[in-house]
């Protein structure tokens, strides 16, 4: 029996990281596609070369590594940058996701979960069994992008307004974790889902 594959998606800033960090916790077997696209642009690596080329050296950090605070500001308000950047990136993070699934045994583990922000975006939904999408309402979702990016408003609207609208998302979703309430609210919603999740897989 092959292992389930559950992937996690919601809009930037509605709290991925945290519902993956707490399935994580929970020992199921977690994958963040956040972190497979900065490896495939790490410094030293052909993805940043590649990067380099259509972009030029004006997106190179101090530290020869990628400037994502410049590349974020160019590829948010172009959407063909974007696009480039994401024909660099994506291929690579589908590739090693790919390797890291077919490692996994349903013996050990009966569903695993990667964290795919631009899962609608990219159609990449079809590679799996079930989606867990989180959500917040807009306000919430732009104070803490701008928070935690110290950008202003604007440039947060910007960034939440270049991926699918969170309705869409929500409306595709198996499963939605909504984190308007607090922290202890949102795990409360975790546990419930982990329960879920875990009854279907002795089910099989």
């Amino acid at each position: 029996m092959p292992v389930r594959r559950i992937a996690l998606t919601g809009g930037i800033a509605t709290g991925k990281s945290h519902v993956l960090t707490q399935l994580a916790r929970a020992s199921v077997p977690t994958l963040d596609a956040d972190d497979l696209a900065h490896a495939a642009v790490a410094v030293g690596s052909p993805g940043l070369t590649e990067v380099l080329t259509r972009f030029g050296p004006s997106v190179l950090g101090p530290d020869g590594g990628l400037d994502r605070r410049a590349m974020a500001a160019l590829i948010f308000s172009d959407t063909q940058a974007r696009r480039d950047l994401e024909a660099i990136v994506l291929p690579r993070v589908r590739e090693a996701t790919a390797r890291w699934l077919a490692s996994m045994d349903a013996q050990e583990d009966p569903f695993v979960v990667v964290a795919v922000p631009l899962l609608y975006e990219v159609g990449r939904d079809k590679d799996y069994d079930a989606v867990i999408v989180t959500t917040c309402s807009p306000g919430a979702q732009r104070q803490r992008l701008m928070a935690r990016s110290s950008i202003s408003a604007a440039e947060a609207q910007q960034r939440i307004d270049a991926q699918l609208p969170q309705e869409y998302k929500v409306s595709r979703a198996n499963y939605v974790i909504d984190t308007n309430g607090s922290i202890a609210e949102t795990d409360r919603q975790v546990e419930e889902l982990l329960k879920h999740l875990e009854a279907e897989a002795r089910r099989g």
